[in-house]
């Protein structure tokens, strides 16, 4: 068996449009920190931290070091993650849109197949025609539940300001077309599933349309879906003949839910 790892990290370092921060405590740091936790209840307490008491000193600890801790702060739309209808609307197909902590597991565990796109470029958009040729040419017909793999390429501009800027949009009639063959879940390699704001903004401009801003995610309030943003690595993929697993981290309440995505290959 094999394991492909499809996802993209939440990276502090990376260029990122929404504000990203970890804050590391080392394990010498974290002696201190444990201090300043024990003895923060009651002014008593803060004023002898303050005096320099200690109640664990770092001579009581293994190798004088404590325990490591990081807290992160981050959009659920950092790094790999599931988006479902909450994201798109407050209602979707008529009734109040699901959090991403609703997604059915069992339809994040199924076959996947990936659809070679790496002609689309960065000012277009994925047809449902697109996608039709991209089956037709690996001899694929969909089946319901498969978890469908938008290969681009454009993983490879994480990182940096490009990653934002210039990928390939998704259509609202492959979106269609997917959910008429019964897909539940379909994935991208780019950062979001509409065009970049970059073009969408000069259509809504220049032909004064607001159908041509967010059009796909706005979609999700017309027909239900789940999507995969940030998907990575999807070169390292045969076109069919593997499995995808893709479980969201259950929090409460929010339109994502970052997902460490691997694809499962039996040898």
């Amino acid at each position: 068996m094999k394991i492909i790892d499809l996802s993209l990290p939440i990276d502090d370092k990376a260029f990122e449009v929404h504000e990203l921060r970890i804050d590391r405590t080392s394990h010498k740091e974290g002696v201190e920190k444990l201090n300043k936790v024990l003895m923060s209840r009651g002014p008593e307490n803060k004023k002898l931290f303050d005096k320099g008491q200690r109640i664990i000193k770092k001579e009581d600890l293994p190798d004088e070091e404590f325990l490591s801790l990081e807290m992160v702060y981050s959009s659920v739309h950092s790094g790999t993650h599931l988006d479902y209808s909450y994201h798109y609307g407050s209602r979707s197909e008529g009734r109040d849109s699901k959090t991403a902590d609703e997604i059915p597991l069992e339809w994040c565990f199924h076959d996947g197949v990936k659809i070679d796109l790496t002609n689309k470029t960065a000012d277009q958009v994925i047809t449902a025609e697109d996608i039709k040729t991209g089956l037709k040419k690996i001899n694929y017909a969909l089946k319901p539940f498969d978890i469908v793999l938008l290969y681009t390429g454009s993983d490879k501009k994480f990182g940096g300001p490009e990653y934002f800027s210039d990928y390939p949009g998704v259509g609202v009639s492959a979106v269609d077309f997917l959910l008429d063959k019964e897909i539940k879940i379909f994935g991208v390699d780019t950062m979001g599933i509409d065009r970049p704001y970059k073009h969408m903004m000069k259509d809504f401009q220049d032909k004064k349309d607001p159908s041509s801003l967010w059009p796909v995610h706005f979609y999700g309030r017309k027909r239900e879906f789940i999507h995969i943003e940030r998907l990575a690595n999807l070169e390292s993929l045969p076109d069919h003949g593997f499995k995808v697993i893709c479980f969201p981290v259950r929090i409460r309440q929010t339109g994502a839910a970052w997902a460490r995505v691997v694809a499962i290959i039996d040898n």
